[in-house]
C-alpha cells in the first residue's frame, strides 16, 4: 500500500529536489532569484518547504536556470509543484492555533516513525480527550486564551490522534515519558483515570510503543520535549522542539543526528514497553485507594 502523501510533505519534497539542483549548479541562492521575480528569501523558504511556489512558471524559470533539460524529470517536478498547491487538510485550523501547528500537524500525518520525549505532560497522540481539556485549560488564564481556542485544539489534537489507528499504514510510535508525567495531576484524579486507560488502550496496538524513564535513572534527561518524524527515504527527518511560543523545527542534518543521540540514550535507559502495562495497573491502583 502506498503512503499517503499530503501538501506539506510534497512542498518539503520538492524544496528539497530544487535545492540540490541549485547546488549541484554551484550557484547561490541569490543568483538563483535574480530577475525571476521573487526575492531570495522567498527562494530559500521554498527550499525548506515553509513557502509554495504560486505558479508554475516561477518553477520552469528555476528549472530552466539550473539547466535542467531532461523531459522526465521535468514533468515530474512539475506535477509535485501541482499536488503541493492542494487544500492543506489543517488550513482550517490555522487561526486559533499556534502558528507552526499546522505544519507540523500536516507533517505528521505524513511520517513513517514519529519518535518523541515527553518530561512535562502526556505526549499528544497518547492523551485522552479529558487530558487534553483540562492541560489546555490550565493554561488559559496566563496564556490569555479564549474557550473556543481550548475546543479548537482539542478538535485538532483528536484528529491528529488518526495517524496511529487509520487502517492504511498507521504511523509508527515510540514515546519516551519521564515517570513524574504519570505522577502529577492535570485537571482531577478521574482525569488522570481517563488518561492511564488511554494509555493502556494505545499500548496493545502493535504500532504504539511507551517508555517510562525511572525517577531513579541515573540517565541523561534533557527538559524540553522534542519530536522527530521520519519519513523513509523519500525526505529528511525533521525535529519540532517545543517552545513557548509553538515550535521549532530543522532537518539540518547535525540537529537530526543529536536528537537521534539524545532520544537513544534516554529510551536505553527507560524501562522496556512490557513493562508499561504493570505500571500504569499500578498507578490506577493506587488513585482508587487514595
Amino acid at each position: 500500500m502506498a503512503a499517503r502523501r499530503g501538501p506539506t510533505f510534497r512542498r518539503r519534497a520538492l524544496g528539497k529536489e530544487l535545492r540540490m539542483l541549485r547546488e549541484r549548479t554551484g550557484i547561490t541562492i541569490k543568483e538563483a532569484a535574480t530577475g525571476l521575480g521573487f526575492s531570495e528569501t522567498k527562494l530559500s523558504r521554498v527550499e525548506t518547504g515553509h513557502n509554495n511556489l504560486p505558479r508554475a512558471e516561477d518553477l520552469e524559470g528555476l528549472l530552466d536556470r539550473y539547466g535542467l533539460m531532461d523531459f522526465d524529470q521535468r514533468e515530474a517536478l512539475l506535477t509535485l509543484h501541482r499536488e503541493s498547491l492542494s487544500r492543506d487538510p489543517y488550513v482550517s485550523f490555522q487561526n486559533m492555533v499556534l502558528p507552526s501547528m499546522p505544519m507540523f500537524a500536516s507533517l505528521e500525518s505524513d511520517a513513517q516513525l514519529i519518535r518523541a520525549w515527553h518530561p512535562m505532560y502526556v505526549f499528544g497522540l497518547l492523551q485522552s480527550e479529558s487530558y487534553m481539556r483540562a492541560q489546555f485549560t490550565i493554561s488559559k488564564p496566563v496564556d490569555e486564551t479564549t474557550t473556543q481556542f481550548i475546543e479548537t485544539n482539542v478538535r485538532l489534537r483528536m484528529e491528529r490522534k488518526k495517524v496511529l489507528t487509520r487502517q492504511d499504514n498507521p504511523a509508527a510510535l515510540c514515546v519516551v515519558l519521564d515517570k513524574s508525567v504519570l505522577r502529577r495531576v492535570i485537571g482531577s484524579p478521574q482525569v488522570m483515570r481517563e488518561q492511564y486507560a488511554e494509555l493502556q488502550r494505545l499500548c496493545v496496538r502493535e504500532n504504539v510503543t511507551v517508555q517510562i524513564l525511572p525517577l531513579s535513572a541515573r540517565s541523561y534527561r534533557t527538559g524540553g520535549d522534542f519530536t522527530i518524524l521520519d519519513f523513509g527515504a523519500s525526505l529528511d527527518s525533521v525535529v519540532f522542539v517545543d517552545v513557548s511560543t509553538g515550535c521549532t523545527v530543522t532537518d539540518k542534518e547535525f540537529d537530526i543526528h543529536q536528537y537521534n543521540r539524545r532520544f537513544d540514550a534516554m529510551r536505553s535507559e527507560a524501562l522496556g514497553p512490557s513493562a508499561t502495562p504493570d505500571l500504569l495497573d499500578q498507578l490506577i491502583k493506587e488513585f482508587d485507594s487514595a
